[in-house]
């Protein structure tokens, strides 16, 4: 966090400082009446708890989405993690990247992965160069088209009726991204008669909800790139950024598509090694001689998550590498251009060996877990088993003992049948007790016996 005393004068502090508790106390009130409003068993409880929400959340929107993007990118960070994406929740669409581009690096990438906001739709966006730096403008007829000249235009879960009238104005067709399912190879990339390069690209998304991979459609036409596909994605945002606050980053749309390649590739090493980090604290566990059925289970779920996303990431790999080998085999790029492809295919070659590294990890502690599996049900197997050779002997006399009364049994010797009932059950006890100890010597025994066999290996 920004030491606030050292960077801004008295008087913006203090005012930044009413801001900040203001924001605070809007967060604990929400907590505080969302948390008693959960104990409470009332009639039409979601209607309260929803005017809950808007109370509180409401007045802090305002808040947040009433000050400067400097001053709110400053509360932001000043807020702890989790009251800090609940506060991100309320800023308004419009305001993101502005607010996005002071706040820390940390902090930044925090928000940016965070599952909030990205699934909002988002309906075209064109960006133009200025001053050397890429420039978002909002587009919301053919009349803004006209007045920028774009190289890059970004479509977000576009209609079919905004995909026609933008491909009537740029003489294109723009494909449906429900439709962006093609596995061939010539299907996804391929160039057009009248030079259009179409690629079909899948990109990660790792959210909150689960990860999955979200196909990405880019043409390009006339030096402009233009992408379509369904959600928004970090990847997407985080090259908006770079590109707006440093001059010089781009300077056509082949670069943009670069980039946002490259940004691909960095934010799947990103949540690789998360998962590796995941997975170490999965392995201590395993490693655990107390390992349980339900520590086996939270284990398999997590490694299962791992899976999925090496999995997922190496799809991706794959299908980066194949667009990136296009481009340069058509001869697409500038020398330039062909570097930094080529850089980009040197990265993806480290992901492929680290992929492979945590799949050979993911299959150990796969196996681990499994045996440990195993051998604790050999162990209630192994007690059941102990449970019913104690019992068998006491079985056997109670079966001769049912075929008559124990009475008539040992009528010859005077003994009534509570007294013969009473020596049976004395008897079986016995028996039982002296079972149970002769397993326990056995056992110890052939204890005794593999450890002396081990320490003979060890010292031979």
């Amino acid at each position: 966090m920004r030491t606030w005393d050292n960077q801004t004068p008295d008087s913006e502090f203090d005012r930044l400082t009413d801001h900040l508790n203001e924001a605070q106390r809007l967060l604990s009130r929400h907590r505080l009446v969302e948390n008693l409003v959960n104990r409470q068993e009332m009639p039409k409880h979601k209607l309260v708890e929803s005017i809950v929400h808007r109370q509180n959340l409401g007045e802090l929107g305002g808040l947040l989405n009433g000050l400067d993007a400097v001053d709110t990118a400053r509360i932001l960070e000043a807020l702890s993690s989790e009251d800090r994406l609940l506060a991100w929740e309320q800023i308004r669409e419009d305001r993101l990247d502005a607010i996005l581009l002071p706040l820390l690096d940390e902090v930044r990438e925090e928000l940016v992965n965070a599952s909030t906001h990205q699934s909002r739709k988002v309906s075209l966006n064109a960006f133009d160069l200025h001053e050397g730096r890429l420039r978002q403008v909002k587009i919301a007829n053919k009349t803004d088209l006209a007045s920028i000249k774009p190289i890059w235009v970004d479509l977000v879960a576009p209609s079919a009726e905004m995909r026609y009238w933008v491909g009537e104005f740029f003489g294109l067709d723009l494909p449906d991204p429900d439709s962006l399912n093609d596995l061939e190879t010539s299907a996804r990339f391929y160039l057009e008669e009248n030079g259009e390069v179409h690629l079909h690209s899948d990109f990660l998304l790792d959210a909150d909800n689960g990860a999955h991979n979200i196909a990405v459609a880019f043409i390009l036409h006339k030096d402009i790139l233009f992408s379509v596909r369904k959600e928004e994605l970090p990847v997407f945002r985080l090259q908006r950024l770079r590109a707006s606050s440093q001059p010089h980053y781009v300077t056509e749309g082949k670069d943009v598509l670069l980039d946002l390649y490259g940004a691909d590739a960095e934010y799947s090493a990103d949540v690789l090694e998360e998962v590796y980090a995941a997975l170490e604290i999965v392995g201590k566990s395993v490693l655990n001689p107390e390992f349980t059925d339900d520590a086996a289970a939270r284990v398999l779920s997590e490694v299962a998550r791992g899976e999925d996303l090496n999995g997922r990431i190496r799809r991706n790999v794959v299908d980066t590498r194949g667009a990136l080998s296009f481009l340069m085999r058509g001869k697409f790029l500038s020398s330039q251009q062909q570097e930094e492809a080529r850089q980009i295919l040197r990265d993806i070659e480290s992901l492929d060996g680290y992929t492979n590294f945590l799949s050979g990890r993911i299959n150990f502690l796969m196996d681990a877990t499994v045996g440990f599996i195993n051998i604790n049900q050999n162990k209630r197997v192994s007690k059941l088993t102990s449970f019913s050779i104690v019992f068998m002997p006491i079985n056997i006399l109670a079966g001769i003992g049912g075929m008559s009364e124990f009475s008539m049994m040992t009528k010859g010797f005077n003994i009534e049948w509570p007294q013969a009932y009473a020596g049976f059950l004395v008897g079986s006890v016995a028996v039982g007790w002296a079972t149970y100890h002769a397993l326990k010597f056995f056992e110890a025994r052939e204890a005794k016996r593999i450890l002396e066999t081990k320490g003979q290996i060890r010292s031979s």
